[in-house]
């Protein structure tokens, strides 16, 4: 499937050698103010090529507004994106177009749909991913007219992790990282897996909360539209990602009731070990979830594998990789929630028969 969202739905389409990709958003209300500036800025954290700790392929990725758009109010019409890709090197694959790379999905894709597009993985490319980041800036805007801000770094490179939350010093920082005290240490891994020809894999860490006040409550539809259900399956429909928490998440498998239930009084909850999310809606308190990233699976060490034809090879890999793909992969992730939450943000609006006659009487 290529569509997401119930109210809120986006579609992304190309592939990663194609001529380009880009995004179909519906279900946007008229009267935003689309901010063409913004989308761009968000696309800039995402691309490719700006240092040594992302791939050296650097696309422009600058945004084409095709429709849904007039006077940069959007009109209730679906909003389409286009982003050229500028910057292939088709060559670089041409060596391995019948050899199935360990680690992706060429071998899977070639199972499901008989055909084989060797040129850097296709529609199964991270490249993909620039286009949910566009649907995701179009949601920020959404999101912003109510206050909620959607933020993300990196907590940890190769098990070293963070010990402080700093998401206005990961704005800064080279790699995303959330603390200034050990993002030496993590760009150190990351180097020494690239000049071992290799990759490492990393933890990134979102959240959502409101610019003043508490975050909105509610947001979540049970019983099957909960809203940390819908995280986790977006969030594990991103290529690369092998595993998600919400709160505490692995944690509190390990304590007990007594210290894993957020108390209350008066003035709200004294703890979040839930993550802001109880019985799938949101309760409030900041959304918090981590994202666990496998190493990135192209990496230029001579692997065994086999053919098309079914024979053992080695496949040895040429042209542009991330040592490690959970840095650009915080970037997405954080617009994969802005996704989920103005989503969630459209449907809430109808759960309450007060809320249909403020509008209707």
């Amino acid at each position: 499937m290529n569509v997401f969202g119930e109210r809120f739905k986006v579609m992304t389409f190309g592939e990663s050698h194609g001529s380009a990709i880009g995004c179909v958003v519906d279900g946007v209300p008229a009267g935003l103010r689309v901010d063409e500036n913004f989308i761009n800025q968000e696309m800039d954290r995402r691309r490719g090529g700006k240092n040594r700790y992302s791939t050296p392929r650097s696309e422009a990725d600058k945004i084409e507004i095709l429709s849904g758009v007039f006077e940069g109010i959007s009109t209730g019409m679906p909003i389409a994106l286009l982003i050229r890709n500028t910057n292939v090197k088709t060559k670089d694959y041409e060596s391995i177009q019948s050899v199935f790379r360990p680690g992706h999905a060429d071998w899977t894709y070639m199972q499901k749909y008989g055909i084989r597009d060797y040129r850097g993985g296709g529609r199964s490319s991270a490249r993909e991913s620039a286009a949910r980041v566009a649907g995701g800036a179009i949601a920020k805007l959404l999101l912003h007219e109510l206050g909620i801000i959607c933020e993300s770094g990196i907590y940890a490179i190769g098990g070293i992790q963070a010990q402080n939350l700093d998401f206005e010093y990961a704005k800064k920082s080279e790699i995303f990282a959330l603390d200034p005290n050990v993002e030496e240490k993590q760009k150190a891994l990351i180097r020494a897996a690239k000049g071992d020809q290799d990759s490492i894999g990393g933890v990134a860490l979102l959240q959502a909360r409101r610019h003043k006040g508490r975050m909105v409550e509610g947001l979540g539809e049970p019983l099957y539209y909960k809203l940390d259900g819908v995280i986790g399956g977006m969030m594990m429909g991103l290529n690369g990602v092998k595993a998600v928490e919400i709160g505490d998440g692995i944690r509190a498998s390990e304590v007990r009731g007594s210290q894993n239930n957020d108390a209350m009084d008066v003035k709200g909850f004294l703890s979040n070990h839930s993550g802001g999310i109880l019985g799938g809606i949101s309760n409030g308190e900041n959304i918090v979830v981590k994202i666990y990233f496998k190493p990135t699976p192209s990496i230029f060490l001579p692997q065994k594998t086999i053919n098309t034809k079914g024979e053992n090879t080695l496949c040895e890999l040429k042209g542009r990789h991330d040592p490690c793909i959970a840095i650009r992969g915080s970037v997405v992730c954080e617009s994969l929630l802005a996704l989920i939450l103005a989503d969630m943000v459209l449907l809430h609006t109808a759960t309450r028969l007060e809320n249909i006659k403020k509008i209707y009487n």
